[in-house]
């Protein structure tokens, strides 16, 4: 196919190489979430992980390693609720993104945040990313797909390998998400 798409671009010039170059463009994905899609710490203190353990991170190398070119961004912000993510929506998923994984977290409950707005910001987030193309795959109970070995004293944040569990659990519904379009 390679040696077709050279001699094609020979005979017709450089509009032949500009679009299999389009055709072959790393699929945008964005982790938006708060304190465990960031990486709470990302090693400033035991209960952090560093970015490259992030599940963000892991799960771009999962991805990558079963041949799909893929860039997973880490927009996790510690301490966000959905009205956070829904306000920073624009700035945090940019043009060209194909998968949105948002992980809602538990911090709109913690801070008084009724379940039925929750619920809406969730909802909005995912009617705005839609009408832009964008596949959301929303990541709930993410403590339940985690080893208890994993998790820290706080209950809520986890290491390295809960981070790899969370990525692995992802794979599958990420590589369903880049067959549709």
């Amino acid at each position: 196919m390679m040696r077709w798409l050279l001699a094609l671009s020979l005979v017709l010039g450089a509009p032949a190489l500009s679009v299999s170059t389009a055709e072959a463009q790393q699929i945008g994905i964005v982790a938006l979430g708060a304190s465990n899609t960031y990486g709470k710490g990302r090693g400033q203190h035991p209960g952090g992980v560093a970015p490259g353990q992030a599940y963000p991170a892991q799960l771009q190398a999962m991805l990558k390693a079963r041949g799909y070119d893929v860039v997973v961004r880490n927009a996790g912000v510690q301490g966000d609720t959905t009205g956070g993510m829904l306000a920073r929506l624009g700035s945090a998923v940019p043009d060209g993104t194909r998968i949105v994984i948002l992980q809602p977290g538990g911090n709109d409950a913690r801070r008084g945040i009724g379940a039925g707005q929750r619920a809406a910001n969730i909802a909005e987030i995912r009617r705005r990313l839609g009408a832009r193309g964008v596949r959301v795959i929303v990541l709930e109970r993410i403590r339940s797909l985690t080893p208890q070995a994993s998790r820290h004293p706080d209950g809520q944040h986890f290491d390295a390998r809960g981070h790899a569990a969370v990525a692995a659990h992802l794979v599958p519904q990420v590589i369903a998400a880049i067959g549709k379009r």
